[in-house]
């Protein structure tokens, strides 16, 4: 899966920045996410955009939303993103309260839940938390800013939930944001990684839907059996 970040879209043009990355028939099935980030200047030292957008945003694409909450609260403020439409909607364990019964809010609003951790964060404390969330988003850069350089050590967590996954301990989708271009997508893959989230490596191409494209066949290269037939 690859799920473009409109974080390094324009803006001002979010509905054609959404459109430059949907299907362009069966041979380019376009994104299967669109990556939206909402910060608040207080969990990470950035604002990004909230709820009213995302709104307006549902109602300008087909391309299923992939909410990334770096909030303060979100125990409060999540689960309105799910009930707007939002197909995932991934808090940071760092922020939430009570993340088992945050998860089961979001599910019930009609939304995947997911959890991210930050890069410092061990992923080992949250096993059992994690048999409640149906994404895990692993960060390969810190929260806050696009344009960072890929953390290749996270790639050791993501190995971890791969073996979790893969004997049955946890279900769920493996994904991860930061630093994701064709220099890091394969490694990325090659340690078990199911969506990736990229942002300037897609809405800094000259055509930001032929980028989605080559990022894909790059995970397809880069673990064939895992995506065979």
């Amino acid at each position: 899966m690859i799920a473009p970040s409109i974080l390094s879209a324009d803006f001002a043009r979010l509905a054609e920045e959404a459109a430059a990355v949907g299907a362009r028939g069966t041979d380019e099935p376009g994104a299967d996410w669109l990556h939206v980030d909402v910060m608040d200047a207080h969990f990470v030292p950035n604002l990004t955009l909230g709820l009213p957008v995302v709104q307006s945003l549902r109602a300008a694409t087909d391309i299923p939303l992939d909410c990334h909450l770096m909030i303060d609260d979100p125990d409060r403020w999540a689960p309105g993103y799910a009930e707007a439409g939002a197909a995932n909607v991934t808090v940071h364990v760092e922020a939430a309260r009570d993340p088992v019964k945050l998860a089961g809010n979001l599910r019930a609003a009609g939304a995947l839940a997911g959890l991210s951790i930050k890069p410092g964060t061990p992923l080992d404390p949250y096993v059992e938390v994690l048999r409640h969330y149906d994404t895990l988003l692993v960060m390969s850069v810190e929260p806050g800013f696009g344009g960072q350089s890929f953390i290749p050590e996270v790639l050791d967590k993501v190995r971890t939930a791969r073996r979790l996954v893969d004997t049955g301990h946890l279900k769920l989708i493996v994904e991860i944001d930061g630093g994701i271009n064709a220099d890091t997508i394969e490694q990325a893959a090659e340690a078990g990684v199911d969506c990736f989230v990229a942002g300037s490596a897609v809405y800094g191409a000259e055509d930001p839907g032929r980028a989605v494209a080559a990022l894909r066949a790059s995970v397809q290269r880069a673990n064939p059996h895992r995506w065979a037939g």
